[in-house]
């Protein structure tokens, strides 16, 4: 990324997504909302404006509100643009980070270890090189922690609700608070998302939400150009697609091991009060059901690993606990290795996550046992 001008060592472009958004912006300032959804309009767009972006293509899938956040920055050229979202990134994600650290009293005295690998977390470094949004998820899951500890459960839905510009993040939260009955969380995500999606109506009409609704529902069909680098993903559905090129076979796969993570997060839910172990599993069930996830996504993990680790450290050392802190650290490092899917078709970032989220469900279910044979044994 230090090398001179727009191209980095690989030869590709700084910022890569960062060219959608931009381009999004410059559509957003020229009011041409008709071509929001338009992949040819968007690549003579991008490459009038950023030369060496020419033959660049992206499948336009944000909704029409996002053009419109971008449009500051279009105003700039491509690398003050650009440099200017790194910093906003690098700021939500430090805010981000340490407000959850201020709330781990066994890491409070390791600072300085948690800032350098929250420095060097590879989801993080994708999450520049890529130019991504994926910070603001991350901000909407850390206010979603501090308003659910406070049981500002409307709030908490409000917040939530924001997450319909990346909408494969807010699947898991939707199924495991509707399973729970959190009404007021449902309601208030229903509400923030409708407001959120009617920002782009006074300044484009209704056409643009529309076709992105259109664009929606036959995503299945342009999935090759959503995802040109499937190695570069971390969830259960392209994690069996690799192993399995059979579509039928491997989307039933997703489906069934889906299914079993999300029983295993609303179990955790129902009988553990354990803050760590509930938010952490929600997060990594998250990333897992996610139908699209790229690496940069796994950013939202970020509070997760501070609260399991900062949890682990309270416990009473067992070989499940072992083994649990093991997984934190390659749920951690595993996205460096992601490539080498390739040639293996194994995704083990995802078979991490996947296993520590069943040692989370198994570590709650025995708990559970436990207090209840105490209860037994006491009556």
């Amino acid at each position: 990324m230090a090398t001179p001008g727009l191209r980095d060592r690989n030869g590709n472009l700084k910022g890569t997504d960062f060219l959608h958004f931009y381009t999004l912006g410059s559509l957003a300032i020229e009011h041409r909302g008709q071509d929001l959804y338009d992949i040819n309009a968007q690549g003579a767009i991008a490459a009038a404006h950023v030369p060496e972006a020419a033959g660049i293509r992206y499948l336009p899938l944000y909704p029409p509100q996002v053009s419109i956040l971008f449009a500051p920055f279009a105003h700039l050229s491509y690398g003050w643009a650009l440099a200017s979202w790194w910093i906003l990134t690098g700021v939500i994600y430090g805010l981000c980070c340490y407000s959850v650290w201020r709330t781990c009293p066994n890491l409070r005295t390791h600072g300085t270890t948690v800032t350098i690998l929250a420095i060097a977390f590879p989801a993080f470094f994708h999450l520049i090189a890529w130019g991504q949004t994926s910070a603001l998820a991350l901000a909407c899951f850390t206010l979603v922690f501090f308003l659910l500890r406070k049981q500002h459960d409307f709030l908490t839905g409000i917040v939530l609700g924001c997450l319909v510009f990346k909408p494969q993040l807010g699947l898991a939260a939707a199924i495991v608070f509707v399973s729970l009955g959190m009404w007021k969380i449902v309601v208030g995500a229903v509400l923030s998302a409708v407001g959120e999606l009617s920002l782009g109506a006074p300044y484009y009409g209704t056409g643009p939400l529309r076709s992105w609704l259109h664009s929606l529902r036959h995503v299945g069909a342009a999935m090759a150009l959503l995802e040109p680098r499937p190695y570069q993903t971390h969830c259960l559905r392209t994690f069996w697609a690799m192993i399995l090129p059979w579509t039928p076979a491997s989307l039933a796969l997703y489906v069934v091991s889906s299914v079993v993570v999300l029983g295993w997060t609303i179990f955790v839910w129902k009988r553990s009060q354990s803050w760590p172990l509930r938010y952490a599993l929600l997060l990594l069930a998250t990333v897992l059901i996610a139908p699209h996830l790229t690496v940069y996504d796994l950013v939202i993990l970020a509070p997760a690993i501070l609260l399991l680790a900062d949890w682990l450290m309270a416990q009473p050392r067992t070989s499940a606990r072992g083994t649990m802190a093991t997984l934190l650290y390659l749920v951690y490092l595993l996205p460096l290795v992601g490539p080498f899917s390739r040639w293996t078709h194994l995704q083990l970032s995802v078979v991490a996550m996947a296993y520590l989220s069943y040692l989370i469900w198994t570590e709650t279910r025995s708990d559970t046992f436990s207090g209840s044979q105490i209860a037994t044994h006491a009556g």
